[in-house]
């Protein structure tokens, strides 16, 4: 599901395409329903509840009784897809009992694929859309790939760069010796987390459960984990609102 979706991403990139803005003051394209309308397409076949960022909004008091779920970024980046800056991608996520259990994020430009349940992976180069598992699996790196170095690499986000992060970061700087900071787009950022080619990405600005529930899978699965800023305790799932509390994803413990 999310190597087609990445394909019909791809027709749209590939135009000059229009953007539409939501109630949100978010952009919206036609890349965005066409990967949605995809997804929905394939996963609908498992029969379970669907939760996608373009599509219907399921009332809380029918949410709360799924004990398993699937949630959907059909095109996590459209800021990204916008600028054309290659950073974007395609996450789905099964969540079971508030948990993401599975995560898929796909990069669609550099056709990367990471992929995790109980172990986590990435693939690079993928060619073929109907891959098996077991393709996937032996083509695949399993993660993290831990590294010695002598820095923290720290990941902002290049829109959401507010003080509270910077108080953040400045805080790591007092505590590791040399502190770098990189910036990427969209769940892009969860899987470095996840590779081990970064440590530490906090959040102190506005995301969706959809946003990270893939990431956040794929990371628990390499070792790493996301938790709350505030309790320190990891992110819950299906809430009644959405919206996530300001978060800190971490890596496998690495020896710098």
């Amino acid at each position: 599901a999310a190597l087609q979706a990445g394909e019909e991403i791809l027709k749209v990139y590939n135009t000059a395409f229009a953007v539409q803005q939501k109630t949100d003051n978010s952009p919206l394209t036609q890349a965005d329903r066409n990967a949605h309308n995809t997804i929905v397409k394939i996963v609908e076949k498992t029969k379970l509840p669907i939760v996608s960022e373009e599509g219907a909004q399921v009332a809380y008091s029918t949410r709360k009784t799924w004990k398993q779920f699937w949630m959907v970024d059909p095109l996590d980046g459209t800021k990204e897809f916008v600028n054309r800056n290659d950073e974007f991608t395609v996450n789905i996520a099964l969540i079971e009992q508030g948990v993401p259990t599975m995560g898929v994020i796909y990069v669609p430009v550099s056709k990367t694929l990471y992929f995790a349940d109980k172990e986590a992976y990435k693939v690079k180069n993928i060619t073929h859309l109907n891959c098996s598992l077991p393709h996937l699996i032996q083509n695949a790196q399993q993660l993290p790939v831990l590294q010695k170095r002598s820095s923290c690499i720290v990941l902002a986000s290049r829109s959401h760069l507010n003080k509270t992060t910077k108080d953040y970061i400045n805080e790591l700087k007092e505590k590791h010796q040399n502190v770098l900071i990189s910036s990427k787009g969209s769940s892009l950022k969860l899987c470095l987390i996840a590779a081990g080619e970064a440590d530490v990405y906090p959040r102190f600005s506005p995301t969706m459960e959809w946003d990270i529930a893939a990431g956040h899978a794929i990371i628990n699965a390499a070792g790493g984990g996301v938790m709350q800023a505030k309790t320190k305790q990891p992110l819950h799932y299906n809430k009644e609102n959405l919206l996530n509390p300001s978060f800190v994803a971490q890596g496998k413990l690495i020896l710098y």
